[in-house]
């Protein structure tokens, strides 16, 4: 049985003082989560203090992106052996405000999801379509699309070393998400795309949903066969609802 995820993306939020008051009230609820694997991913220079605060308990660390280079003169950026000195289980990559804002092709994206497993790191690979693409029933195509970068360049088996997160990217940040019926309709055609290439990589593979879960949608979305978990934006930045989404996974798993 695949064991739910549920990933803190706090995007470009977060000083000293209020990630130690957010992960004090993380921890002081999370001793009752059995079911759920957490992670929080913080911005680039509260990694350290993430280290420390989650030290000794079960929380692991994530990191929002990565360059697909390990080493050089890339100003600006942060290699995959860099995260690997604060402990970092897990990085984002190919997430749509990266996609889109930040103009990252699919074959840099793929390129970033190799760079993460060399440095032994799991990649959270985003996917997902414009409202546009979804109004055009076209969502199915720009997914495998994504999807196709990624195995042309590592290959299907690589998967089976990643997690995956749909997002909607119509339902990021605009209160919008899409409906249980539509989420479970995409993840399941993500896994069937996937068992073509491997059936045991589609059966093991979580797939998250990213397209703002939050406290009162949560039950009902990880409910679903094929919604293994959640990429969390807005709701990860207060304890008591990014707690209320684990106590959801308690709830149906």
């Amino acid at each position: 049985m695949r064991r739910k995820i549920v990933a803190g993306n706090w995007k470009m939020n977060g000083s000293l003082t209020g990630i130690a008051e957010l992960m004090l009230g993380i921890k002081a609820g999370i001793g009752d989560i059995q079911k759920a694997e957490v992670v929080v991913c913080p911005s680039y220079v509260y990694l350290p203090q993430l280290n420390e605060l989650i030290n000794g308990t079960e929380i692991k660390l994530g990191a929002q992106d990565l360059s697909d280079a390990a080493a050089g003169a890339y100003t600006g950026e942060v290699s995959g052996p860099m995260l690997n000195d604060f402990n970092c289980d897990y990085v984002i990559v190919g997430h749509s405000e990266r996609r889109n804002n930040r103009g990252e092709s699919d074959e840099l994206v793929a390129a970033k999801f190799k760079a993460a497993q060399e440095a032994n790191i799991t990649p959270i690979l985003c996917v997902g379509e414009l409202i546009e693409e979804r109004e055009a029933g076209i969502t199915d195509e720009v997914v495998a699309r994504q999807l196709d970068a990624v195995i042309k360049l590592c290959g299907a088996a690589a998967l089976a070393n990643s997690v995956l997160a749909y997002e909607p990217i119509w339902a990021i940040g605009t209160g919008r998400t899409a409906t249980t019926e539509q989420a479970q309709e995409v993840h399941a055609n993500i896994r069937t795309k996937i068992s073509q290439e491997s059936p045991e990589v589609a059966g093991n593979l979580r797939i998250q949903y990213g397209g703002s879960m939050n406290a009162g949608n949560a039950r009902e979305l990880l409910s679903m066969p094929d919604i293994d978990g959640g990429l969390i934006g807005g709701a990860s930045l207060k304890a008591e609802d990014f707690l209320a989404i684990l106590q959801a996974v308690e709830v149906v798993s």
